[in-house]
């Protein structure tokens, strides 16, 4: 099975480009220099502590949020394969499967074209699955749709010879707490735990279990759950429903924050 893939002892990761949208652009786990991280930058940190001393990762980050499938196919996958590095890593497609009336067989169907893409240039193309949304107000109803085209990548993966990143597996991303306050990109913490189920993948040794169970939480009560739900749809939903209304995406005026292989 290609989700069992995993580097052996011998293969060197020296380069890695990471595609995709705003979840591989790290929104929601901001750096210290205003910058995001997430969950790829973390990833690159793994892979560069695996290098010997004398060796430094190159490292390229082409994701820009709010892009959809053809955006990246068209804009990022030519890029990535003018760097050739020996890792991409490939998440693409969630946002075209939360649109309304998204096909998810049409939409696997154009990502399977780019995986051929890729795995034809690159070494390693590691794709990753969606999230499962039950927990997620505003997409838990399109839980079914994100299923299907979670089917699709992994069978896409095994025609290709692709690891799979599988994030519907990931049961701690589940907790409130691996969640922004926007409640659609992951917070630090849960960027943090996809990081290091990647570096799982990929055979690395990590640092923590990203199957760690949270600590509990204090019962909340039912005043504060909808003063904390009004909160967030005023602050962030109303905008994002706008922003789709408009036709306008939160990456429309946003570049590439890595575009380059350099060392990290």
């Amino acid at each position: 099975m290609a989700d069992d893939s995993t580097m052996g002892e011998n293969d060197v990761i020296g380069s890695y480009t990471a595609l995709g949208d705003s979840f591989t652009e790290g929104v929601g786990d901001p750096g210290p220099d205003g910058r995001f991280v997430g969950w790829a930058d973390r990833l690159a940190v793994l892979l560069a502590d695996r290098l010997p001393e004398e060796h430094r990762l190159r490292y390229a980050n082409l994701a820009v949020r709010g892009r959809l499938l053809d955006q990246i196919v068209e804009e990022q996958v030519p890029r990535a394969k003018e760097l050739a590095p020996d890792l991409v890593t490939f998440c693409a497609g969630g946002n075209d499967i939360i649109r309304p009336g998204s096909d998810p067989d049409d939409v696997a169907e154009r990502f399977e074209r780019a995986v051929a893409d890729l795995t034809s240039a690159i070494g390693t193309v590691l794709v990753t699955t969606g999230f499962d949304t039950r927990g997620v107000p505003v997409l838990r109803h399109l839980r079914g749709r994100i299923a299907t085209y979670n089917g699709h990548v992994r069978a896409i993966a095994d025609r290709y010879g692709c690891p799979v990143l599988d994030l519907w597996s990931l049961r701690t991303v589940q907790d409130r707490r691996a969640w922004d306050e926007d409640r659609l990109h992951l917070s630090p913490e849960g960027h943090t735990r996809v990081a290091l189920r990647a570096g799982q993948v990929l055979g690395l040794e990590i640092p923590a279990d990203p199957d760690q169970p949270w600590p509990p939480l204090p019962p909340r009560g039912t005043l504060e759950e909808r003063r904390d739900d009004i909160h967030w749809a005023r602050e962030y939903l109303v905008p994002w429903i706008g922003r789709r209304l408009r036709g306008e995406s939160s990456g429309d005026r946003v570049t590439a924050k890595r575009p380059d292989l350099l060392p990290l």
